[in-house]
């Protein structure tokens, strides 16, 4: 009998919670990769408009995110 609690992630064990936790971190990552809340702003930093540096950055932590899921929980919620 297995348990139902834990995924299996390559030899590590994984909750439920762990697995929702990710998927609340890739939606925050998708919602906010555009900056809708700064299309309107005409503000300019370094002669580029701040809308483009907030994506620019954005990217950034995105690409730091999917390191540390590759990492951590490559497969989570795929295999079982």
């Amino acid at each position: 009998m297995g348990n139902t609690d834990t995924v299996s992630t390559g030899g590590a064990s994984a909750s439920r919670v762990e697995t929702v936790l990710w998927a609340i971190v890739l939606l925050v990552v998708v919602a906010l990769a555009v900056p809708w809340f700064l299309w309107r702003s005409s503000a300019v930093a370094f002669g580029l408009p701040v809308w483009l540096w907030w994506h620019i950055g954005w990217m950034g932590v995105a690409a730091i995110v999917f390191y540390a899921f590759g990492q951590r929980a490559w497969g989570l919620g795929v295999e079982r």
